[in-house]
């Protein structure tokens, strides 16, 4: 999980919150040097994390729970308002016709984080276009078609050009009616030089960009917050992409960056796969930080895997009763669409992540894989039909997956068992109505 050390003191202190008999001033001081000690470790700004620890203290001690709030939870919702604070204000990307400038210096993911960009727009139903406005560094352009290819975008660049904006002027030009969502990726440097701030400049009073997004390394550490600092200073950024977030022990630094200079982050990397790309919310990342979950992320991940599907015809089929193996499939390519399982579980409430081990489920994902290769194998009429598989057909099917007998049988069980939930559930009238209309399927 991102930020592992960090989540782990937190977690234990808000246990420690939690299992108090008695919340007075001696457990209220314990709690803030416990904080102090774990956001420290995770290198957040020493300023940032005084003016926390006093605000916590001062509310915790002077502020009366709300009716129906016990001391304890009231404690635990003061710590996660506070976290939430110095991590700043959130704020979305509007889902529109837009210019993005993706700017930042060498080696802190820009390039790799314009194709994340692009697949998350695309995931919307837009039409994304990469443009290669870095002309300095040789390999930057091969770089960026590279990924325009593999994530299945738009992409311009002149491999003979050294002038940035007149690159970028055409590739505009170019993509005015073939795309909704242009990202430029723009020249990096080893630091942030004068001619490195003229050309950004010179891009920006050019093409007028909608959004400029600073990319930077979480693993920089407290050196975050000057960076940001001084891009913003040049060029006024309107959001930070936080990258590699899943790989330094230091993030914390990084994070509070973005409360130092007023800029929100806006996404966060948090792994090498396109997909690996989340929104930033300060309240559901503190949530998951905290280990009470994060439901918001968990529904729009699910909304996104279901989306060109229809929604209400399948869960109304689902409440009736009626399952078969076509129906399995596609549950498990709802799964599959939300990411790896580790990473849906670190949504969960109640700490889910921390008792569910990665290597089970490394073995779940990997079973799901297994049974949808399994259920290739079969005829559409064996998937819609299932009793109709016996001994010869499990043969054969075992045969066209390459897996053996009882592979196949593992699916059938599994369907078995499955199908004989949806049908307990379907006989409950009162939840199948809830249900529905929760999904806003109730008319």
């Amino acid at each position: 999980m991102v930020l592992d050390n960090l989540g782990d003191s937190l977690k234990r202190t808000i246990k420690k919150i939690a299992n108090a008999v008695h919340v007075d001033a001696q457990l209220v001081k314990e709690v803030v040097r416990d904080i102090q000690r774990a956001l420290l470790q995770s290198d957040v700004n020493v300023k940032l994390v005084l003016e926390l620890s006093r605000k916590i203290e001062q509310r915790a001690l002077e502020e009366k729970p709300p009716a129906g709030m016990t001391n304890r939870e009231h404690v635990i919702h003061i710590v996660y308002d506070e976290l939430v604070r110095i991590v700043g204000a959130s704020r979305e990307l509007a889902i529109r016709k837009q210019i993005i400038m993706m700017v930042g210096l060498y080696g802190q993911g820009k390039t790799t984080s314009c194709g994340k960009l692009a697949t998350f727009f695309k995931r919307k139903g837009l039409r994304p276009a990469l443009i290669a406005g870095d002309v300095h560094r040789p390999a930057a352009f091969e770089q960026l078609k590279q990924i325009s290819e593999q994530v299945e975008v738009l992409f311009y660049g002149d491999k003979t050009q050294k002038n940035a904006v007149k690159v970028i002027k055409e590739g505009i030009d170019r993509f005015k009616r073939t795309a909704d969502v242009i990202i430029v990726d723009t020249s990096g440097r080893h630091k942030l030089e004068d001619d490195l701030i003229s050309e950004m400049k010179d891009i920006f009073k050019a093409i007028k960009p909608d959004e400029k997004l600073l990319v930077m390394d979480a693993a920089m550490g407290q050196q975050a917050g000057p960076q940001a600092k001084a891009f913003n200073d040049a060029i006024g950024i309107t959001g930070i992409v936080l990258t590699k977030l899943d790989g330094t022990a230091k993030g914390g630094g990084a994070l509070s960056a973005a409360s130092e200079v007023g800029a929100p982050i806006v996404f966060v990397g948090t792994g090498e796969h396109s997909a690996d790309f989340e929104k930033f919310d300060p309240s559901g990342f503190i949530s998951r930080l905290l280990g009470m979950g994060d439901i918001k992320s968990l529904l729009e991940r699910a909304e996104e895997s279901l989306k060109g599907k229809d929604a209400e015809k399948t869960a109304r089929k689902l409440m009736s009763g009626k399952f078969n193996l076509n129906d399995m499939y596609e549950q498990m390519n709802m799964i599959s669409g939300m990411g790896p399982l580790s990473k849906v579980a670190e949504m969960l409430p109640g700490g889910m992540s921390g008792k569910l081990k990665k290597v089970d489920m490394d073995e779940t994902q990997n079973k799901l894989k297994r049974f949808r290769i399994i259920m290739d194998s079969m005829t559409n009429e064996e998937r819609e039909n299932p009793e109709i598989i016996q001994a010869s057909r499990v043969r054969r099917i075992a045969k066209g997956a390459g897996v053996e007998h009882k592979d196949v049988k593992e699916v059938l069980k599994y369907y078995n068992m499955t199908k004989r939930m949806m049908k307990g559930f379907s006989s409950d009238r009162k939840m199948r109505r809830n249900l529905m209309r929760q999904l806003d399927f109730g008319k």
